[in-house]
């Protein structure tokens, strides 16, 4: 099977870093993107200013490739904080030009499996390629075989409901029209006009919520009679507005910081404790937000969702995937991430050991690799792919071996102010959040914390 390709799914910069990392390693990747163009989630956050530094977010091979190919590419200022837009247009782009036909867009991975077996069969699941089930842009189907799996698809197109237990709340499908799940755009014009003048609904506690709360104070300011209120399932603000003047990455601090400051300016209400069981129809195509305590939210016109992100496992169904129950991320890294243990600084490094799975020589990567955690770095997504190529050239103290040093302080993960472009700020949870000091070379065995 050694001379068969490794499927890579998804042209983000995990995916295209696992593609410079396999061709680095002599390996032949292909990559296949569902989207017209690398970088197309990106795409739809481009107003988004990352709070990560461009030195974090550009992949070691990445680069080399870049650097390597005559296509006068120039290396951006590490220093520097790019948007989403720059990010794709400065780096995925070229990159994905760089690597050639092996990136393929508009072709969606519909299904993996053993060939020739479904997951039942035990027979032949070390001996037979994987087999890989593609749709085209144009409806046609197509199927080839894989020495190996690499799902960096990511979690953006799965974005979690406001209902309070996990599923969406009764009615929260029929009120769709006035439900956003992504920080809104109010650069875009049009986009403004709807939540001008409107009572506005935030639920959610991460840095995406915060954004939001920061973005549309802002628009209160500018638009008599915008009104917002900030829904919180846990029963108080407690620390979400993170670590301040002492967060390692000072974007990050000034995010929490401009939100509390809305919120002690009295730009917004509060509403801690509740948990949307119930969206009603309010009349003149508002809502009512009910809770499972019978508490009430009435004339709402708009619903900013940012409620966090869950992986898409249905086209993996006949793979056999070891994940943890609660997390959904593969039982190995699970503990690691923890969100009710761990922020990014006290997130272990991590690589092809934790992320294996009993199916062989298939990999979950990146946002996708975390389940539900929030907590996932651009730069822990370059150190997977990175020692999982390494794993399978047959390099396994090359896989063992992570390189990466994690901010100590707030805990990762969220959108970050956009509106202000001196003001370095936050990435979307999908992406990678966090900016990292001077690496240091640490060796893992195989179980973490040996």
């Amino acid at each position: 099977m050694n001379t068969l390709p490794v499927v890579v799914v998804g042209a983000g910069p995990i995916g295209l870093a696992a593609a410079a990392q396999l061709r680095e390693r002599g390996l032949t990747p292909l990559v296949f993107e569902r989207g017209g163009s690398a970088g197309a989630a990106i795409a739809e956050w481009n107003h988004v200013r990352l709070f990560s530094r461009w030195g974090e977010l550009i992949d070691p091979a990445a680069r080399r490739l870049l650097e390597n190919t005559n296509s006068g590419w120039a290396a951006p200022d590490d220093a520097a904080y790019p948007t989403g837009q720059d990010w794709t247009q400065d780096y995925l782009r070229p990159l994905a030009s760089a690597l050639g036909d092996i990136v393929q867009v508009g072709t969606e991975v519909v299904g993996v499996a053993r060939r020739g077996r479904d997951r039942v069969v035990d027979s032949g699941r070390d001996t037979e390629p994987l087999s890989v089930h593609l749709r085209r842009a144009d409806g046609t189907e197509d199927r080839i075989t894989a020495q190996a799996v690499i799902d960096a698809s990511g979690t953006w197109t799965t974005p979690n409901p406001l209902g309070g237990e996990g599923l969406p709340a009764l009615g929260e499908k029929a009120a769709a029209d006035v439900l956003e799940y992504r920080v809104p755009n109010l650069d875009d014009e049009a986009v403004r006009a709807r939540y001008a003048g409107k009572h506005i609904v935030i639920a959610g506690s991460g840095h995406s919520a915060l954004t939001a709360i920061v973005a549309l104070a802002n628009l209160e300011k500018r638009a008599p009679g915008t009104r917002i209120s900030w829904v919180l399932r846990r029963g108080d603000v407690g620390s979400t507005f993170g670590g301040g003047e002492d967060d390692q990455l000072p974007a990050r601090g000034a995010l929490g910081l401009r939100a509390k400051q809305a919120v002690d300016d009295g730009l917004l209400t509060v509403v801690p404790g509740f948990r949307t069981a119930t969206i009603e129809p309010g009349g003149d195509g508002r809502v009512v937000l009910v809770s499972d305590t019978g508490a009430r939210i009435d004339d709402v016109d708009r619903v900013v969702v940012l409620t966090g992100f869950r992986p898409d496992l249905s086209w993996l169904s006949e793979i056999r995937l070891g994940l943890d129950p609660v997390l959904q991320a593969p039982v190995e890294l699970a503990p690691l991430i923890d969100p009710n243990v761990h922020s990014c600084g006290t997130v272990y490094p991590h690589g092809v050991a934790e992320l294996s799975h009993p199916e062989p020589n298939v990999f979950l990567v990146g946002m996708k690799s975390y389940g539900r955690a929030p907590t996932f770095l651009a730069m822990t997504g370059y150190e997977q792919v990175r020692s999982i190529a390494a794993a399978l050239a047959g390099d396994h103290e090359a896989a063992a071996r992570v390189e990466l040093t994690l901010p100590e302080t707030g805990v990762c993960g969220g959108a970050g102010v956009f509106d202000d472009p001196d003001t370095p700020a936050a990435a979307d949870e999908s992406v990678g959040c966090c900016a990292a000091p001077d690496p240091q070379l640490i060796t893992l065995s195989t179980r973490a914390g040996g």
